[in-house]
């Protein structure tokens, strides 16, 4: 959810994170040392508010020695659980913390649907952290992912710790980013199946820059530009993503309160995080601290990953 989503973006986003397979979940993989993924198992007994099951999601785990509640990552819309992974290797080593990230839904390698609401994307994540035996986390979503954490905060407090939310606010998102123009150029994409992966990268490039001029824009898309089968595609759900882009822009309507500390973390140069939410903010969120890293675009975690890692481990301890 972004206009700036700097090439440092794409530069950062290969990392690696927290350890659920530890709680013995089925359809998982080993991989180095203190590091694993998986896969959540669907629970038909979990339904969301519009009759849509959960869905699997898939995760990565970095396993801490301490024994203190893990961090949850969620990253936002086009993004996947890669986009913290160097982040949530940096907090092990400085918190000792378990640190889980996930794929949501019609994102990553996790399941389809044609469902894309807060709702469901919050029972999704419901449903895993239960699979996971997680009882309290501290949740720390973005964009998207923050929604999500805001959602889940306001629903169930008492299973999130603390709440950080990045460069996002409960208020309407709609105008911030141009989604239509970035879901109409990856729709119009034709690529041959038939030719080296570089240069089908290089085509799909060529091929978005007729309605995506910002070269960072089309870098964080072309993360999700996978073969599959013999074929390219888009790994993110296009369909899902464009029939819920009214939703994603929104957020659902609240009467309950979370109470538990929570830091909205801004970037300085973002356009995300104004003064006109913050009534919105302290309304949903009382305890809510609002605070901005100088010089970061809407991907803070990218433009200024060490003051982003230090502001998180400061609200930790606070």
């Amino acid at each position: 959810m972004t206009q700036a989503f700097g090439c440092r973006y794409v530069l950062l986003s290969f990392m690696k994170l927290l350890g659920g397979l530890l709680y013995g979940l089925n359809h998982s993989v080993t991989g180095p040392r203190g590091f694993c993924c998986g896969v959540s198992r669907k629970d038909s007994a979990w339904l969301d508010s519009a009759g849509s099951s959960p869905v699997n999601l898939t995760y990565d785990v970095f396993d801490g020695k301490g024994t203190d509640s893990p961090l949850v990552f969620l990253h936002g819309l086009f993004g996947s659980k890669s986009n913290f992974h160097s982040i949530a290797k940096s907090l092990v080593q400085r918190t000792g913390r378990k640190v889980l990230t996930v794929d949501a839904r019609n994102h990553g390698h996790s399941t389809h649907s044609p469902v894309l609401t807060y709702e469901a994307m919050t029972n999704d994540l419901l449903q895993l952290l239960g699979q996971l035996h997680i009882g309290k986390c501290i949740l720390i979503g973005h964009s998207m992912g923050g929604k999500v954490a805001m959602s889940t905060a306001l629903m169930q407090p008492s299973l999130v710790e603390r709440l950080v939310v990045v460069d996002i606010t409960p208020a309407q998102s709609t105008t911030r980013t141009n989604f239509h123009a970035y879901i109409q150029a990856m729709k119009q994409m034709k690529i041959a199946s038939d030719i080296p992966r570089s240069t089908a990268r290089r085509l799909a490039e060529d091929q978005l820059r007729n309605l995506i001029k910002e070269r960072s824009v089309r870098q964080f898309l072309l993360t999700n530009f996978v073969e599959e089968n013999g074929h390219y595609t888009w790994r993110v759900n296009l369909e899902a993503i464009s029939k819920h882009l009214e939703d994603l822009m929104s957020f659902p309507n609240f009467d309950t309160t979370y109470e538990g500390p929570t830091l909205f973390l801004g970037g300085s140069n973002s356009a995300y995080i104004s003064s006109e939410d913050y009534p919105e903010i302290q309304r949903l969120f009382p305890a809510a601290d609002i605070q901005y890293i100088h010089d970061a675009s809407h991907w803070i975690h990218a433009d200024k990953p060490l003051d982003f890692i230090s502001s998180i481990i400061s609200f930790l301890q606070s």
